[in-house]
């Protein structure tokens, strides 16, 4: 985020319904990433969780929050290969997954590794936040 998005009102909306609904307080969470995909684009099979962060201030990411701002003609869908699931693009819809495991949020959980399948037709809008275990805003003003 630059020039002080995070203060917008919209923002400030979207990240306290995300607390409302998760648990995780504002300040657990990275700043928004923006995403745009044109026909043929996509993202291959990845994890959320970055290895070592356990070891960080913040801790690791335990939940992503992915919105979906945009419909799209066709493809785009997210899949989650583990649970044979695919989640349509459609404009206001909420995908939530764990990157750590319940019983011990140091540890991956190996069943969320998700791709962005190609958009064939259109274009994808979506937006991430990642969500840590401890207050990631001050660890990032700490320069952690």
């Amino acid at each position: 985020c630059v020039d002080n998005c995070e203060t917008d009102p919209v923002v400030v909306d979207i990240y306290k319904r995300i607390e409302k609904v998760t648990g995780v307080p504002t300040e657990n969470s990275e700043s928004f990433q923006l995403l745009k995909y044109e026909t043929d684009e996509f993202y291959l099979t990845h994890h959320d969780y970055i290895p070592n962060s356990h070891k960080k201030p913040g801790g690791p990411r335990i939940l992503t929050v992915y919105m979906y701002l945009s419909d799209v003609e066709e493809g785009g869908e997210t899949r989650f290969d583990w649970f044979d699931m695919v989640v349509k693009p459609k404009l206001g819809r909420v995908a939530i997954w764990p990157s750590v495991l319940d019983e011990d949020p140091m540890l991956k959980d190996g069943r969320t590794m998700h791709e962005a399948m190609p958009v064939i037709k259109g274009q994808k809008f979506g937006a991430n936040a990642w969500l840590h275990l401890r207050n990631y805003t001050k660890a990032q003003e700490m320069d952690c």
